[in-house]
Order: C-alpha cells, then structure tokens, then sequence
C-alpha cells in the first residue's frame, strides 16, 4: 500500500466517526438530556443554605 491508499483509509475512518458523533449528538434519546445541560447555567444558585465558610 501507497500513501495515498493509506490516507484515504484514514479519511474515510474519520468521516465515520463524524458521521457518528454527529448522529449520536442529533439523536431522540440523548435530547432532553443535552436540554437539561443547556439549562444549568442558569438555573439559581439561591435555593441552597449558604454553608460555614461560604463567602458572600
């Protein structure tokens, strides 16, 4: 094998795992998961007690 042949094996490898996270990130199971992530930062920090050594 030639380097071309080579370099084309590895490029179609790695558009398959492209292929592959994108479908895993696009999927149905995974939404209301990423929807609960995109949400943390903003959810209020104020409904935990402040703890012993908190600083304010």
């Amino acid at each position: 094998m030639d380097s071309g042949t080579i370099s084309g094996i590895v490029t179609a490898i790695f558009v398959g795992v492209f292929i592959g996270i994108v479908w895993w990130a696009f999927s149905a199971r995974n939404k209301q998961r990423f929807e609960e992530d995109a949400r943390l930062p903003f959810e209020d920090d104020d409904d935990k007690p402040a703890q012993k050594g908190d600083k304010q």
